[in-house]
């Protein structure tokens, strides 16, 4: 995010359009941007000479090939520091005076904080409910957790650059906020993401089995499922009598069979979610 510095003296606005929190890179180079702009035809613009005092020392900055107004300077940050302080100079004369009298003008102090933790994208910005997505950046732990508004996911930890996430079973046809929460390292804005609707098929629609008795149930969806695959969320009322593995779509497939096995005796259901809503099949699992 960029903080805007806007100062503006009686003939010169000097606005700093460096980030206030920029991305660690193995080099430790960072470029710092300023706006250098007249506001009248007083200055004499071939006159303007801008300078950074930063961690003490005063540096030259130089044009940038993106303004006519703007001017950078590429620091490296000694390693092991997080942060750095500066402030601009800029020197000017006016057209009445030009080879006469300097006048010079001072910003405000800056810090620019260094982060290893932080957010590039999400793989997608929409997908159905139960569909894996991953989130890149850096920085990441086993200890993050991704939200829909205040509701975690299931969060899978990739690597220190990747993330993964199932969207959970939400409201479909909305757009919901998304981030990265650490109660440790701190929150990460990820940003927005709608979830659509889809549905699926279960086959067939009730079980019933013998304690250890398995039988096949088929799901199948409406369109091959995305990168990541598909997780279907599943739950029951009679937990000790069903025996299941998780439900997964693997990426391209429109249908799974999986091996559901009888536990003790007992009445109930399955209950699948999708974001269309949700379907059931009943379990009976009689004695022998």
């Amino acid at each position: 995010m960029v903080t805007l510095l806007v100062l503006t003296g009686c003939n010169l606005t000097i606005t700093n359009l460096t980030p206030n929190r920029v991305p660690a890179n193995p080099s430790q180079i960072y470029t710092i941007t300023a706006s250098f702009r007249p506001t009248s035809g007083q200055i004499d613009p071939a006159s303007i000479a801008p300078r950074i005092i930063i961690d003490g020392s005063a540096y030259k900055m130089t044009k940038s090939s993106v303004g006519t107004d703007i001017w950078e300077f590429e620091y490296q940050i000694p390693a092991g520091r997080a942060a750095a302080t500066y402030y601009f100079i800029c020197d000017y004369t006016s057209r009445e005076n030009a080879g006469g009298q300097t006048t010079e003008m001072y910003s405000e102090l800056q810090t620019m904080q260094i982060t290893g933790r932080y957010v590039i994208r999400s793989e997608a910005t929409r997908a159905p409910v139960g569909s894996r997505v991953s989130v890149l950046g850096a920085g990441f732990t086993t200890a993050d957790l991704v939200y829909f508004d205040s509701m975690p996911t299931r969060t899978v930890f990739e690597s220190p650059s990747s993330l993964s996430f199932f969207v959970p079973a939400v409201a479909a046809g909305r757009t919901y906020k998304l981030s990265v929460m650490n109660s440790v390292t701190g929150n990460l804005d990820v940003g927005t993401f709608r979830v659509d609707a889809i549905s699926f098929q279960v086959s067939p629609s009730a079980l019933v089995l013998h304690p250890g008795e398995q039988q096949a149930l088929t799901f199948t969806i409406p369109s091959p499922a995305p990168a990541g695959g598909m997780l279907i969320d599943v739950r029951t009322d009679v937990p000790e009598s069903v025996i299941m593995p998780e439900v997964m779509v693997q990426a391209g497939n429109t249908s799974v069979t999986i091996f559901v096995q009888g536990g003790k005796p007992g009445n109930g259901s399955l209950f699948f979610t999708s974001s269309a809503g949700e379907s059931s099949v009943a379990v009976t699992v009689t004695g022998k």
